[in-house]
């Protein structure tokens, strides 16, 4: 039996160094920490303590929640590393830092973000993709920010760079609790290697 308070199974959630403009998405990543902590899953994330990254991880943090970060050492020595986590490891690289984020996690959400974010975002589901991971990876369109990029999805698929089955390994939802039962209750994606047959992308 799980004693309370421990982790049953681990989240990593990309998300902005920023805050954003609107409360919204600071108030969506506070609420997906303080839901993680509550169903006893782990938060891995890149240990930033600014933006939404910060603010997603104190949220898990206060609610008793376990939260493990990745950073690489050039980030750490401009002091953006956050102090108070369960577990801290310090990388060299920015690759190092997103394979041992991939290693450690059971599925992925993305929150809003920037550069940084769709970089993480995009590979993990390049990685699916190509199957290397089986992996469910999830996206929380706060308010609409995500939706030019959910077009752009549906229009790949539909121009054919994109095969309708991988942009299906995106799980969306605007809700934080919708998400993570969908995460938590999907199977392993199968494992189809994107070169299989000539129709995929």
């Amino acid at each position: 039996m799980t004693a309370p308070g421990t982790a049953v199974g681990s989240v990593c959630v990309f998300c902005g160094a920023s805050t954003g403009s609107r409360p919204e998405y600071a108030d969506a990543a506070a609420r997906f920490g303080a839901a993680l902590a509550a169903r006893r899953l782990e938060l891995v994330y890149g240990a930033g303590n600014v933006g939404l990254m910060g603010v997603l991880a104190d949220a898990a943090l206060r609610a008793g929640g376990r939260v493990v970060g990745v950073i690489p050492r050039a980030l750490v020595e401009r002091e953006l590393a956050h102090q108070g986590l369960s577990e801290l490891h310090v990388v060299e690289t920015m690759h190092q830092r997103k394979a041992m984020m991939a290693d450690l996690s059971d599925a992925f959400a993305a929150l809003p973000g920037g550069y940084g974010t769709l970089d993480e975002l995009f590979e993990i589901l390049t990685w699916a993709q190509l199957g290397i991971h089986g992996k469910p990876i999830g996206l929380l369109d706060v308010g609409g920010y995500f939706d030019p990029l959910l077009e752009w999805v549906g229009r790949a698929a539909a121009e054919g760079f994109v095969h309708q089955r991988h942009a299906a390994l995106l799980n969306v939802s605007t809700d934080v609790e919708g998400l993570l039962e969908v995460l938590m209750g999907h199977p392993q994606v199968p494992q189809v290697t994107k070169w299989a047959g000539r129709e995929d992308r």
